[in-house]
């Protein structure tokens, strides 16, 4: 067994004052291996500058800028994320989702979750709330 020690007693990190974590899961649920670099880059950014519930309204542009990629390269990288149940996007703001295994994988057809009956879009409260209904059964 490796007996750990702290190697930098100065620099032991320390929860910050504003919020932010990244989850184990991401690893052990096997998000990593599913990921692009890309994408791994656009997750770890929102981690960085979600508030406590996930929430973050950067605008695409200044996401493009921050993490020095095309605009269509984050377009990708947004949508690999929303398929892996690891974000949720509604223009303008994102929300990094819970990594529970449950219910990344539910993946409801594109019309069921954000069109409603009449046709019109859903807000994200509703689509979550389809998601809860599902999972419930």
């Amino acid at each position: 067994m490796i007996n750990k020690a702290v190697l930098d007693q100065a620099r032991v990190r320390r929860v910050p004052k504003q919020f932010s974590w990244i989850d184990h899961k991401l690893v052990q649920d096997g998000y990593v291996k599913r990921c692009n670099v890309t994408s791994l880059a656009l997750y770890l950014f929102l981690v960085t500058v979600c508030d406590a519930q996930g929430l973050s309204y950067y605008s695409d542009p200044k996401i493009a800028e921050n993490l020095a990629i095309e605009i269509n390269a984050l377009y990708a990288a947004r949508e690999s994320l929303i398929q892996q149940g690891m974000i949720a996007y509604q223009k303008p703001l994102y929300q990094v989702l819970a990594l529970d295994v449950a219910t990344a994988l539910i993946k409801p057809k594109p019309q069921e979750a954000l069109l409603s009956q009449g046709g019109e879009m859903r807000t994200l409260a509703e689509v979550f709330e389809t998601l809860r209904n599902r999972k419930k059964v």
